[in-house]
């Protein structure tokens, strides 16, 4: 799997690697940019900050959003995101640790497109990673009418 690139929004580096780790072992070679919490995302998608350079033409196919991060969350960000025209159909799966009821309801509440928890071993992340990229990056049509790869 080639092409679109993944926003991996995650706050814990342990879990980025593990996240990339996962994406590689699984065959998806699209590019993974990281942000590091919900407002430096904010940043990548709408170019500013550090990311003043990027042609935000260029979206991600998929955002991989953590819930549990400082200065801005992931629901938080969701809320954000969801409330701009330019970023509302984004697709976004929420992909964390936590099982909490309030946090999926919420999640859904606010436009995620699917609410994914962490498996703890590293064999049934991967198999998650694999389905959720085959699905998102391969099968899933776009809102533009094109696969989103």
């Amino acid at each position: 799997m080639t092409g679109a690139k993944i926003l991996l929004v995650e706050d814990n580096r342990d879990d980025v690697l593990l996240t990339i780790r996962a994406l590689e072992k699984a065959n998806i070679v699209n590019h993974v940019d990281v942000a590091k919490d919900g407002i430096e995302a904010l940043e990548y998608l709408r170019g500013e900050g550090k990311f003043s350079n990027r042609d935000t033409a260029e979206q991600p196919a998929i955002i991989l959003l953590d819930l549990k991060m400082p200065r801005m969350g992931g629901l938080d960000f969701l809320r954000t995101i969801r409330g701009e025209e330019k970023f509302r159909l984004l697709p976004t799966v929420i992909l964390t640790s936590s099982r909490e009821e309030q946090d999926i309801i919420e999640s859904y509440r606010l436009g995620a497109n699917s609410y994914i928890q962490k498996p703890v071993d590293f064999d049934q992340f991967v198999k998650a990673v694999q389905t959720l990229g085959l699905y998102w990056l391969v099968f899933n049509i776009s809102p533009d009418g094109g696969l989103s790869s």
